[in-house]
């Protein structure tokens, strides 16, 4: 079970400090789908990228994975709202437009990522 837990850490770890990269490569990307609500899409893009690449860091350190994963938990259930705004507003993201199907997709990888963090973190 340890050793499924570090491998899985590692592989989710490395997509969140890719992701999180991403937010800095190309904000404008994820500017576009933060709600106007929220305001200052700039501020929102880099620090949830800043917060997936520490948490995705801590992923990879046994001794943080616990608690990285449920603070993970958090942020991606915070970062919803995102994808909800771009599937009521029909907003692509980078460009692409997400058909119902791909949203749906997209919410099933999003509710087995929050699965493998729970597990991550011990929740289950």
């Amino acid at each position: 079970m340890n050793l499924a837990r570090s491998i899985i850490g590692v592989i989710v770890g490395v997509a969140f400090i890719w992701i999180g990269a991403a937010h800095f490569k190309n904000p404008k990307a994820f500017n576009e789908i933060v709600p106007n609500y929220l305001g200052a899409p700039y501020f929102w893009t880099y620090a949830s990228g800043l917060f997936e690449i520490a948490l995705g860091v801590g992923l990879l350190i046994p001794a943080a994975r616990t608690i990285s994963a449920r603070c993970l938990i958090v942020l991606v259930l915070i970062m919803s709202l995102a994808n909800l705004n771009m599937y009521l507003n029909d907003i692509p993201f980078n460009g692409t437009l997400l058909s119902t199907t791909g949203h749906l997709i997209r919410l099933i990888i999003q509710a087995i990522l929050l699965l493998v963090l729970l597990w991550l973190g011990v929740i289950f």
